[in-house]
């Protein structure tokens, strides 16, 4: 999985990674599956430990462009995982009791606590991307946010939080097949928005802004890697192992009981 992730020291272009790319597995879609399956029943085996270990946490960041499968990549990869343990966070368009503060700071209160895997869909990004786009503040402003978002994540991993980011890469081609498809299918009607039309028109501007969060926020400590996701199916397999690996080095243990069991009897 490496070949996804930005280096730390790189300056990628996205024009050179591939949507469409299934390279790193060999089987088709029903192999697939069934590859997935394993991996997620192995995510809860790992996250039941890091929750009973109750001393480090992990937070999982998604992105993508509309359409580009954040809900359904939640749902499949860490769909699995006991929610005791695993926080879900939607970050919408900010609250006014959230605009009075600073940008961070709704990031800040939903953190996964020790023990807990967090899943950010959408995040902290949303103030270099969506911010950046549509000109709501200075350049003289949200230019100075990657520094912000570096030391903050930084603060994180000192902290005890393992940070991975993963950014959904779909073209602009498969944006309009999905699209279309929630115009076509009935029960996806709620999903369009007619709002979705006017951001894919944003389409160059939004790529120009992910390629500079990608060149400017990927760290040792808070790595983005960049998944194909013209597949679905691909697309979950990779965050699945990915997230698996990150766990499976964090490497969890149940705690040692501090109780003599053999003096105990049930009666």
């Amino acid at each position: 999985m490496k070949k996804y992730r930005v280096r730390a020291d790189a300056k990628i272009e996205l024009k050179d990674f591939s949507p469409d790319d299934k390279s790193e597995f060999d089987g088709d879609k029903n192999q697939a599956k069934t590859a997935l399956d394993e991996l997620t029943d192995e995510l809860d085996d790992l996250q039941e430990r890091l929750y009973a270990e109750s001393k480090r946490a992990v937070l999982i960041v998604i992105q993508a462009m509309d359409t580009g499968g954040k809900d359904g990549t939640i749902r499949k990869v860490f769909g699995n995982i006991n929610p005791q343990g695993c926080r879900v966070t939607s970050f919408k368009a900010p609250t006014s009791t959230e605009l009075a503060h600073d940008y961070l700071w709704r990031v800040h209160a939903a953190l996964p606590r020790r023990g807990e895997i967090g899943v950010f869909n959408r995040s902290h990004y949303e103030d270099v991307l969506v911010v950046r786009v549509h000109n709501l503040v200075p350049k003289e402003i949200w230019e100075k946010r990657y520094e912000h978002i570096n030391a903050f994540e930084k603060m994180l991993s000192d902290e005890g939080t393992t940070i991975v980011k993963f950014f959904l890469h779909i073209s602009k081609e498969e944006q309009a097949k999905r699209l279309q498809e929630r115009i076509d299918t009935p029960d996806k009607h709620w999903k369009f928005n007619p709002n979705d039309l006017k951001e894919r028109a944003l389409w160059n501007e939004y790529q120009h802004a992910y390629q500079d969060v990608l060149n400017k926020t990927s760290t040792d400590h808070a790595p983005w890697y960049i998944i194909p996701a013209n597949r679905k199916w691909y697309r979950n397999l990779v965050v699945a192992r990915i997230a698996r690996d990150t766990l499976k080095h964090l490497n969890p243990k149940f705690p040692e009981a501090n109780v003599d069991f053999s003096k105990i009897v049930i009666k």
